[in-house]
């Protein structure tokens, strides 16, 4: 039968007088520490934290000498005993509470300073698994916990950007902390601890390969609240996992306006699209909007690149993101900021091309350091009423050695190549996705349409009028060659490309009439290859 709470009035204001420390990361605990002895208040650490106050000079005791128990079984054990814990449990207005901390010798704490073996970091930086499992705090989660729980008399730092509150705080309320205050700081404890947890059992659901774990937690920190979500009347706010993937998340934003909800998802779309194009074969550049490609495309520099990316849906690419795969050059930067752009980014930039982006303020530039592995694994998420779900990242890759010619034309070495340009792009396309594409360039796409045959016909909409625009006699999809994300489930869609001008198709194949798409195809004279693998895009 469990043991009802005690009743008691939590107070506003407590006084402080005992902080407990034990950190991993000393980021400000000596100058707080520091502080807070000279507003005349006890210090006690832990080991490390220990040594770490006494270097300089400040009076601090031991948490082993408090207890009279040495740290054990290599620091596993520090804080784990009842002089700690009861000290941090206590309702210090229950009179039973009260008696047994008289009883058993403990005095009360009023701060726990504490921060956690770096998990995160460590799964980062190594896959040596005996380094991981120590990295496993079990005293920081517990005290921290503990402390937030007893919110009512007990405050919790868990990130150092908080220590100057803290000592705010108390100028303001005479040497105390109020209960609002104190609160505040509960919650985030909790926040933290839930995101430590979920990292080490996510870990440990991808070290077993377990793809559906019973259960699946998220965590994640604080990047930047937003002005608003997709729309004004939604609140949104950023978080980062810790991934270490180069992307949106990792990059250093060198100049520009904040970056609202949907400039990060499609920069992300977009850098993640970008990154499936190796640049030491050649430089490319792909332009995104509304998280949908409006034109990708390879040359021979990144200014000829973004001029036939451009070319494929210069309208659609006003106020677009840009995304390349090479550092941005000075000549490049300039071609870009001709139009408006709401964001470039790429893995580095150089001076001059920072200092040409720098004329348009509210241009963001970011740089990452890097490329996403496309092929690399990862989860994706995606929210419903109720629930959650979650999958593998898409990171199928489709070769050479992969395509299965299934009509009597071959296609030729310069089809083959833009055949696999074009469904690398379709990849990332909503569904349905038509991709035209010719000599590394996509000339016209079709997104997100309820049918294939609709996103035919509309990617060859675009490539006439990209034609017009161009000055160009002829569509721009004249022999060009056309991708499909899922298979034909009837001739029609394949037949509007070779009314469009494509000369050869890629495909998933497996639909119940591939015969009967594939005898169109050689009808039309055309030649197809099946990938055996799609890329829906919801």
């Amino acid at each position: 039968m469990a043991v009802p709470p005690p009743k008691v009035d939590l107070p506003d204001r407590v006084p402080m007088q005992r902080a407990l420390f034990s950190v991993f990361d000393t980021t400000g605990a000596i100058d707080l520490a520091r502080a807070l002895h000279a507003a005349g208040v006890r210090l006690f650490a832990t080991g490390s934290t220990a040594k770490a106050i006494v270097s300089v000079g400040l009076p601090v005791m031991n948490i082993a000498d408090l207890i009279g128990f040495p740290e054990i079984l290599g620091g596993r054990v520090k804080t784990l005993h009842p002089k700690v814990h009861g000290g941090l449990l206590a309702l210090r207005n229950d009179p039973v509470h009260a008696a047994e901390l008289v009883e058993h010798g403990i005095e009360p704490f009023d701060l726990v300073v504490s921060n956690l073996y770096p998990f995160e970091k460590t799964i980062a930086s190594t896959s040596d698994l005996p380094t991981i499992v120590e990295n496993i705090d079990i005293g920081g989660p517990a005290m921290t916990r503990a402390a937030a729980k007893n919110h009512g008399f007990v405050s919790i730092l868990v990130d150092p950007a908080d220590y100057d509150g803290l000592l705010a705080e108390l100028a303001a309320h005479d040497g105390a902390t109020t209960l609002a205050y104190r609160r505040r700081l509960a919650a985030k404890a909790f926040a933290r601890t839930a995101a430590y947890d979920a990292a080490v059992s996510t870990w440990f659901a991808a070290a077993l390969d377990e793809p559906a774990p019973a259960w699946r937690a998220l965590g994640g920190k604080l990047a930047e609240s937003l002005r608003y979500g997709e729309n004004p009347h939604q609140r949104a706010a950023f978080y980062v996992t810790g991934e270490q993937r180069p992307g949106v998340a990792t990059a250093r934003q060198l100049q520009g306006k904040q970056l609202s909800y949907n400039n990060i998802n499609d920069t992300d779309a977009a850098f993640e699209l970008v990154a499936e194009f190796d640049p030491a074969a050649a430089p490319a550049v792909a332009i995104i909007k509304h998280a949908n490609p409006c034109g990708v495309a390879t040359g021979s520099s990144l200014v000829e690149a973004y001029e036939r990316a451009l070319r494929c849906d210069p309208v659609s690419a006003f106020g677009g993101i840009v995304a390349l795969n090479r550092t941005l050059d000075a000549e490049a930067a300039r071609k870009i900021v001709e139009i408006f752009t709401e964001v470039i980014i790429a893995p580095d930039a150089t001076d001059e091309a920072v200092a040409i982006v720098a004329a348009k303020k509210n241009l963001r530039l970011l740089v990452t350091g890097g490329l996403p592995d496309p092929t690399a694994g990862g989860l994706s998420f995606r929210s419903v009423s109720g629930g959650m779900l979650v999958q593998d990242r898409d990171a199928g890759h489709v070769a050479r050695a992969d395509l299965k010619v299934v009509t009597k034309r071959q296609p030729s070495a310069a089809e083959l190549d833009d055949l696999l340009f074009a469904f690398r792009v379709a990849k990332h396309v909503k569904s349905n996705a038509i991709v035209y594409a010719k000599d590394g360039a996509t000339v016209g796409i079709g997104a997100g349409q309820m049918s294939r045959v609709d996103s035919s016909t509309i990617a060859a909409r675009k490539a006439a009028e990209a034609a017009t625009a161009a000055g160009l006699p002829e569509s721009l999809a004249i022999g060009s060659v056309v991708a499909s994300d899922a298979f034909f489930p009837f001739a029609d869609g394949l037949l509007a490309a070779a009314a469009a001008g494509a000369t050869a198709v890629i495909q998933p194949g497996g639909s119940m009439r591939d015969d009967l798409v594939i005898a169109a195809a050689d009808e039309a004279g055309l030649a197809m290859v099946f990938t055996g693998m799609r890329h829906f895009r919801h």
